[in-house]
């Protein structure tokens, strides 16, 4: 079985979903389920239809998530130093806009862009890893060429 690698704060998350899951959201599905059971015809119970799809939902989440810890193997990224690699957190300035932002590449399954956590096989992500500060790179994305400029490699 391959391994994910994964960063501390991504497994705590994924793990406290998982919890949030077993513990809040499988018991309220049941109660769900249970009450609209007793509503009587499930043919037609609007109620009931909905609270079985929610707990497929919850269900599938579940096992996908706990296939994804029992997979992990969590790096300390605080212990890494150098040129970018997993668990990095890298500062760039797009050299066409001279907008800076900052990424953190981190595994798929914690891949957020939205809170600038950066897929490791993104693109981009595979453009900077082994780049060291000061050095630009060309990444090609659907919207055409960009270039950046590292600016800042941290790990924290």
């Amino acid at each position: 079985m391959e391994k994910i690698p994964m960063t501390r704060a991504g497994y705590d998350q994924l793990d406290e979903e998982l919890r949030q899951l077993r513990s809040v959201e499988r018991p309220a599905v049941i109660r769900a389920i249970a009450e609209a059971r007793e509503h009587g015809d499930l043919s037609e119970n609007a109620e009931y239809h909905a609270a079985r799809e929610k707990q497929s939902f919850v269900e599938g989440r579940i096992k996908e998530l706990e296939g994804l810890i029992s997979r992990a193997e969590v790096i300390d990224t605080s212990k890494l130093s150098g040129s970018v690699k997993f668990g990095a957190t890298v500062t760039l300035l797009d050299e066409d806009t001279e907008e800076e932002r900052t990424y953190q590449i981190v595994g798929e399954a914690e891949a957020d862009l939205e809170r600038g956590l950066l897929n490791m096989r993104s693109p981009l992500a595979r453009a900077l890893i082994g780049k060291d500060e000061g050095d630009s790179v060309e990444v090609v994305t659907p919207g055409g060429g960009k270039s950046y400029e590292i600016l800042n490699i941290r790990y924290l």
